[in-house]
């Protein structure tokens, strides 16, 4: 899953599932599609022992494939940057409830000062703030890495 292969099982259905709703996890799919099936053969064997067995290895899995993803911690830290960071800033803080950071930099290329937004975000946040900034400014350039701890008003407290 990490270089877009597939086994052909569930995780192909949730590829194409993710190019229908991109906010979804590959995770999340694959659970939601398992869940589906497993209801199903609830449904008609009648093996309702054997559904929460399956309910239960399928978080479990969920779970895993996010470990393997993600790492332990699911934090990202976003670095968006625009000529409309006013607007992106300020959506991010009304419709994700997420705050931004501005700091200033240079682009060495084209040799222009620039404000750069700085967001830390959970997981569920990225595809959120990826499509408010896209959305609001199409140019935006947007670098989204791993953040090892946040601590903080929405994270962890210690």
């Amino acid at each position: 899953m990490k270089v877009n292969g597939s086994t052909g099982g569930t995780d192909l259905v949730s590829y194409i599932a993710k190019e229908y709703r991109p906010t979804i996890s590959m995770s999340r799919a694959i659970i939601i599609i398992d869940i589906a099936i497993v209801g199903l053969n609830v449904i008609f064997f009648k093996e309702i022992e054997i559904g929460l067995y399956s309910a239960i290895a399928i978080y479990l899995m969920g779970k895993m494939i996010d470990i393997v993803f993600e790492g332990i911690y699911f934090t990202k830290l976003l670095l968006i940057i625009s000529d409309k960071n006013e607007e992106i800033a300020e959506e991010i803080g009304e419709k994700i409830k997420r705050g931004t950071t501005g700091i200033f930099g240079k682009g060495m290329y084209t040799k222009e000062n620039k404000l750069v937004l700085l967001c830390a975000a959970t997981r569920r946040d990225i595809e959120r703030i990826k499509i408010v900034a896209r959305k609001i400014d199409p140019k935006s350039f947007i670098i989204i890495t791993n953040s090892r701890e946040v601590v903080g008003l929405g994270f962890k407290k210690k």
